[in-house]
C-alpha cells in the first residue's frame, strides 16, 4: 500500500472514535506548524531528499510526513508524486509562496499563515492583498435578473420582452 494511502486510511477513518481523531490532528496540526515555520525561515532553501530523510530532518514519523507531503503539494513549484510514493522516493518542498499562503487561507489555517515567518516574506499590506484576493477567489457574484420590462442589455433601446427576450 502506498503512503499516502496509508496517511488517508488513519487521517480520514470514519471508524475512529471522534476524541481519538481530534486528538490525532491536533498532534498533526502542531507537527505541521513546526515545519512550517522552519521552512519559512529560509523559504529559498532548495529543501529536497527521500520521503525518510525529510521525515528525519523535521523529526516526524514516515506518516506524518506523507500528511505533510499531501497538504503542501498543490503550492510546490513542481508537485511531488504523492498518489505513488515510498519511503525512498525522492520529494522536494521547494514553494511558491504566493499560493502556498493563498492556500493557507483557503484551508482556514490561521495557525499557519498568521505565522511570523510570513512577516519577512511579505508585508502587511501584501499578505492582506493575498488574504482578500484569496477569500474572493470563492465568492459567486450573480449577475442581476433582467426582468421583461427592463431595458434590454443587448442596447436595441427596447424593452427586454419585446428584443432578446421574445419567445422564438
Amino acid at each position: 500500500m502506498a503512503l499516502l494511502e496509508q496517511w488517508r486510511s488513519i487521517a480520514y477513518n470514519q471508524e475512529t472514535d471522534k476524541g481519538e481523531l481530534q486528538r490525532f490532528w491536533q498532534r498533526y496540526f502542531l507537527l505541521e506548524k513546526g515545519v512550517y515555520e522552519k521552512l519559512l525561515e529560509n523559504p529559498d532553501e532548495i529543501v529536497e531528499g527521500t520521503v525518510k530523510e525529510l521525515a528525519e530532518r523535521f523529526g516526524l514519523s514516515i506518516m506524518d510526513m506523507t500528511g505533510f507531503l499531501d497538504g503542501i503539494n498543490e503550492s510546490l513549484i513542481t508537485e511531488n508524486p504523492i498518489e505513488e510514493m515510498e519511503e525512498d522516493t525522492r520529494v522536494n518542498l521547494v514553494f511558491d509562496k504566493k499560493r502556498l499562503y493563498m492556500n493557507m487561507v483557503d484551508a482556514k489555517a490561521d495557525w499557519l499563515y498568521e505565522l511570523p515567518q510570513w512577516e519577512k516574506i511579505f508585508d502587511e499590506d501584501t499578505r492582506n492583498k493575498l488574504y482578500i484576493e484569496q477569500k474572493k477567489s470563492g465568492t459567486i457574484v450573480k449577475k442581476d435578473k433582467i426582468y421583461p420590462n427592463d431595458p434590454c442589455p443587448c442596447g436595441s433601446g427596447k424593452k427586454y420582452k419585446k428584443c432578446c427576450g421574445r419567445a422564438k
